[in-house]
């Protein structure tokens, strides 16, 4: 069995004029259109075009958006738990993990699937010190 799971869940790419947005927001199920202020968010036709291309082969899959300056976990590895800020993100990232105790850091790259958005110590159960051996640094 092959479960098939949409690429981004809950969006729908139609092409339409700024006119259709009533009509568009009448379809049962439709919620709301992605815009930014007053202007609908649009994504160029070369860019549909490579998403379906993508899907079609099976060589596309949903990841994190991530942004250069925004704080990232690594997944796996031998980094695996620690935050540290991306500061490039090519065709290997790299994260910037501060180790407060000493007040230094390093830079480490990995793989950009390797990488989530970190949570806020807001959102974070039991957000305290590193449990790993050898690291003095804070995971939140």
């Amino acid at each position: 069995m092959k479960l098939e799971l949409p690429l981004f869940p809950n969006y729908v790419f139609i092409r339409m004029t700024h006119q259709d947005r009533t009509r568009v927001l009448e379809v049962p199920g439709v919620w709301s259109l992605v815009s930014f202020g007053r202007s609908l968010a649009s994504l160029p036709d070369f860019e549909i075009a490579a998403l379906r291309s993508g899907v079609g082969q099976r060589k596309i899959e949903p990841h994190a958006y991530l942004v250069v300056g925004e704080r990232v976990r690594i997944k796996t590895g031998a980094m695996l738990g620690l935050e540290g800020v991306l500061v490039r993100e090519k065709s290997r990232s790299r994260v910037v993990i501060a180790i407060e105790a000493i007040r230094q850091s390093v830079a480490v790259e990995v793989d950009a699937v390797d990488l989530e958005p970190a949570a806020t110590p807001a959102e974070k159960p039991g957000c305290g010190s590193a449990q790993r051996p050898g690291v003095t640094g804070r995971t939140c």
